[in-house]
């Protein structure tokens, strides 16, 4: 594990340790409503029976009160934001996912430990590692973005890639999880290897989020 992995993880479950309860994640962010989609790149977990195994055990450990478990084909991997599907046209689109796709293509496929347990006020994730492959695949999106549109959304700064496992449902107390994740911060983690990045319409329904894939790009490498 790398200096800068490694110490996000310390400070965080340090900080963890003086929290005296959970924030609920499911508030609505600006913008956004029950009838609004986002489009935006993630990286998605479908076919990794290593990480579904991980995912599996930790969740039936992590059946507490205020915690809304992630469904396995719900796990994702934020990457960059691109706007509400109303507000961005479909010739826009088109152009990104071009540049996209030729900028990427010759980054060789991603391949992530996930692992240990990385918890904050407002859900409990995964550890990823190494930072480095998945933020060039970042700039190299953002690079796409900017070819096309003068200012790219969000900031490029405070990226931390993490997949969330359980979400803060409610301002529950923290001993009791606090508690039951001192016993799983050893549980070895979970290998993937990553070939492609959707562009997906994230949507949110009920205490889950759920998405359309809009479009891929292939990592293939030199």
């Amino acid at each position: 594990m790398s200096s800068r992995e490694l110490a996000s993880l310390d400070q965080r479950w340090t900080a963890y340790q003086e929290l005296p309860e959970l924030t609920e994640h499911w508030y609505w962010r600006p913008g956004w409503r029950t009838d609004r989609q986002f489009y935006t790149w993630h990286l998605t977990f479908d076919h990794q029976p290593e990480l579904h195994q991980l995912v599996t055990y930790l969740q039936s450990q992590l059946a507490l009160p205020g915690l809304d478990l992630v469904p396995l084909d719900g796990l994702h991997l934020t990457m960059q934001g691109l706007g509400f599907t109303d507000e961005v046209s479909d010739k826009n689109l088109d152009a990104i996912v071009a540049e996209a796709r030729e900028r990427c293509v010759s980054l060789p496929p991603l391949e992530l430990s996930l692992g240990p347990v990385d918890p904050d006020a407002e859900g409990i994730g995964l550890l990823i590692q190494p930072w480095d492959q998945v933020e060039r695949l970042r700039t190299s999106i953002r690079e796409a973005i900017g070819a096309v549109w003068r200012t790219v959304p969000e900031a490029a700064q405070g990226f931390r890639p993490h997949v969330t496992i359980a979400y803060s449902g409610s301002a529950a107390p923290t001993g009791p999880i606090r508690d039951r994740l001192a016993s799983l911060r050893h549980q070895p983690p979970a290998q993937v290897k990553i070939n492609e990045v959707p562009l997906i319409a994230l949507r949110r329904e009920g205490r889950t989020y759920r998405w359309t894939t809009i479009a891929t790009v292939p990592l293939i490498g030199p």
